[in-house]
């Protein structure tokens, strides 16, 4: 839960930096100082195998990363994170044919109708396209981490695919990064703390206490803590139909959760 909490703080901030950052600032400022702390503390060496699984892993975290961003500059917190959790859901679902598994494909597709026809007119259809962008992302990095998972050991694989996100998503948010103050550096980093570093060291020690079904359901309540976080950080408000919309996500992610047999467990982005 601390995990959770830490990530939709992070996210909140970050958007709250997007009039001086932008979303591409934002995204290069979190990653890069992401990719430095685990350099420093994980001291990874480039492995004799497995390259090319590391060097995808780190373009899709990257590009769940930026497309994450640019979607929160378009859409609210809690709206971006209940699409872009339809990625894991899909993993898994993925391959299954039981009708229970059906149904809870049709309540997360009800639920995100719910969210894009909630509130005072329509909410913007590229925001809701970016996100389910980062959403396909993350299924691939959920997938990509367990084919590395089975080459490399540790987290060095985490450390150097960090490297490569920030490579790839460093370009795109270099001028903004380079005339930001030091205030907003600070923010950064923050950012990358809350966002990256800390859940990750969390969801760590989690994973030696929690099976990953447990762990599963409750990384399933993150688009209501994103709502939350929108709500308390942002003064972002939403429609009662949005609420129930990401309800539907919610109860469709922990009944996938608990049917899933052996699909693999999404980590927070």
């Amino acid at each position: 839960m601390g995990a959770v909490v830490s990530v939709q703080t992070g996210a909140a901030l970050a958007k709250s930096l997007f009039a001086q950052l932008g979303p591409t600032g934002a995204t290069a400022l979190r990653l890069s100082f992401a990719a430095v702390v685990l350099l420093v503390v994980i001291r990874p060496r480039i492995p004799d195998r497995g390259r090319l699984l590391v060097v995808g892993y780190g373009l899709a975290l990257g590009c769940m990363n930026l497309s994450f961003y640019l979607a929160l500059s378009r859409i609210p917190l809690g709206v971006a994170v209940t699409v872009e959790f339809l990625g894991p859901l899909a993993v898994a679902l993925g391959g299954s044919r039981r009708p229970r598994d059906f149904g809870v494909a049709v309540l997360a597709a009800a639920g995100i109708l719910l969210l894009a026809r909630g509130g005072a007119g329509h909410v913007d259809l590229a925001g809701v396209g970016l996100a389910a962008v980062a959403g396909a992302c993350w299924a691939a990095y959920i997938l990509l981490s367990s084919a590395v998972g089975k080459q490399l050991a540790g987290a060095t694989p985490l450390a150097l695919a960090m490297v490569v996100a920030a490579a790839v998503t460093v370009p795109f948010g270099a001028v903004e990064a380079l005339h930001a103050s030091p205030l907003l550096l600070l923010a950064g980093a923050a950012v990358g703390l809350l966002s990256s570093v800390i859940p990750y060291s969390l969801e760590l020690q989690a994973l030696r206490s929690l099976t990953p079904r447990v762990f599963g359901v409750l990384l399933s309540l993150e688009p209501a803590a994103a709502a939350l976080a929108g709500l308390l950080f942002l003064n972002e408000t939403l429609a009662g139909r949005q609420w129930l919309g990401i309800a539907c996500v919610v109860v469709a992610s922990v009944a996938a959760t608990l049917s899933a047999r052996q699909s693999p467990v999404p980590a927070t982005p």
